[in-house]
């Protein structure tokens, strides 16, 4: 455990009166989207090829994070967009994207619910499959208006010791749990993934726990295994911050393979 470092705490908590400023647009003519990227042939965000939409900002601090650029929401964005605009986007490539459709991912999108619900409400009027990337950090009833219009939630589960999860995150998983507890209720298709990371949650007993817990939703239908990896290590150099999981190598391919394997011998649906 000593390779856990201070948490940012408060920025945290900052960081969702920041989220006010982004998302209370309600009252505004027409909402903004600021959108640190996008994709647009994208093939492991959902089923088929997809317009993939990285929106800005995330309230998580994330020891494992590789895109620590989007945390900002107040960050200067390559695309400041509304709605339809973003649509019009996406339609540039409905030729492509027709059998597969739209992801918004992040950063975390339900920092900016109120856009995504209108962008994916449009989505849903051209036809388009909608899937929704999220850690579960956010889950209020704006949250819930956004998976109304959403037709897959991919959703994070980073660990189910509370301890671990506030050190991993700088968060309480109490709101990922409840909002996998929603999608149950409401019988919303979800696909979970699970960063595995040497040293901290690969060990057998963890993963075990992990599989018992998801193997009660059968909205689960499928558990992808997410290698941890330094291949974002250099955007902590470039941003002037510290990388808070210095000296912990990649997980290596065969111990990713045995936690799918711990998986499998739980679940019935498909384990990646």
């Amino acid at each position: 455990m000593g390779l856990f470092l201070t948490m940012p705490f408060l920025a945290s908590y900052l960081f969702y009166s920041l989220i006010v400023m982004l998302d209370d647009t309600t009252n505004h003519n027409e909402l903004i989207g600021h959108i640190h990227s996008l994709e647009s042939f994208g093939t492991v965000d959902g089923p088929g090829i997809r317009f993939v939409v990285f929106m800005q900002g995330c309230p998580m601090r994330c020891l494992f994070c590789h895109n620590p650029d989007t945390w900002d929401p107040t960050a200067k964005t390559q695309y400041e967009m509304t709605p339809r605009q973003l649509l019009d986007e996406a339609l540039r490539y409905k030729n492509f994207i027709k059998t597969g459709g739209v992801t918004a991912t992040g950063g975390e999108p339900l920092v900016q619910a109120d856009f995504v619900k209108a962008f994916f409400e449009l989505c849903k009027k051209e036809g388009l499959h909608t899937a929704l990337d999220t850690s579960g950090v956010i889950f209020s009833e704006k949250a819930k208006e956004v998976i109304a219009f959403t037709d897959l939630v991919l959703l994070d589960v980073k660990t189910l010791d509370d301890e671990l999860h506030k050190r991993l995150t700088g968060h309480t998983r109490d709101n990922n749990k409840a909002m996998l507890d929603y999608l149950q209720s409401i019988e919303k298709p979800v696909w979970i993934r699970h960063v595995v990371t040497p040293g901290i949650n690969d060990d057998d007993n963890h993963l075990e726990a992990v599989a018992d817990y998801l193997s009660r939703f059968s909205v689960v239908k499928q558990v992808e295994i997410l290698s941890y990896h330094t291949m974002g290590k250099y955007k902590y150099e470039s941003l002037g911050m510290k990388y808070a999981l210095e000296g912990v190598d990649d997980l290596p391919v065969n111990v990713a393979e045995h936690a799918r394997e711990i998986l499998r011998s739980y679940l019935d649906c498909k384990v990646l």
